[in-house]
């Protein structure tokens, strides 16, 4: 069952710390505004997985933050797994999709909750999603924090969205950029300065994600 998909409830929501204001253009998403959104998709996820054998596969790296508050807040018997995928480099564009991390868990005829940090173009998750598909899994659904359907180019779709999001550049809360700025607990949008010299706009190590 697909969950409603908050828009972000304004443009810059939250001051932005003395320390980060050199790197952080504005606040898009304050940590208070996580912590409620994410309360609400785990009752949604509880609902819908009551009563399952219910294995839980996390994209890394980005998902970390995210991953460990949403499953704090699911009452339920589960698994935990990892699925690890790099696409992009620092100083880089996005390349090839390269499998750093398989499965260890047998989801064969099992409920699966595939959880990633960020649906963007949606070629990491068709690619996660075939992956998936031959282990023969009884049913997968997608759990992201944030979506940016502008973006889209496969079609894929969340069940469970945290905030659809415009087209910036965010970090933050598990989001990085050049393995930066992960730890912030909120979720930001970064200076254009910083990777504009870079990279090609709409480029990036997650957000612009694939």
């Amino acid at each position: 069952m697909t969950t409603s998909k908050p828009q972000i409830p304004g443009a810059a929501n939250g001051r932005v710390p003395a320390r980060w204001r050199a790197d952080i253009q504005h606040v898009l998403i304050t940590r208070a505004d996580i912590a409620r959104r994410v309360r609400v998709m785990a009752r949604d996820i509880q609902r819908d997985f009551t009563g399952t054998d219910l294995v839980v596969v996390s994209l890394l790296n980005g998902t970390v933050m995210f991953l460990a508050d949403l499953v704090r807040n699911l009452p339920l018997p589960l698994r935990l797994d990892f699925i690890g995928v790099s696409s992009y480099r620092a100083r880089t564009n996005s390349g090839e999709l390269v499998f750093t991390k398989n499965l260890r868990l047998d989801v064969h005829s099992r409920d699966v909750l595939l959880v990633d940090d960020i649906l963007d173009t949606g070629n990491t998750m068709s690619r996660v999603l075939e992956t998936l598909a031959a282990s023969a899994p009884r049913r997968v659904r997608v759990c992201v924090l944030l979506d940016k359907p502008s973006r889209r180019i496969q079609p894929v779709r969340a069940d469970y969205v945290g905030f659809e999001i415009p087209d910036v550049f965010v970090v933050g809360y598990g989001l990085d950029f050049a393995e930066r700025y992960r730890n912030l607990p909120f979720v930001g949008v970064l200076h254009p300065r910083l990777y504009s010299e870079l990279q090609p706009p709409g480029e990036g190590s997650g957000h612009s994600s694939p």
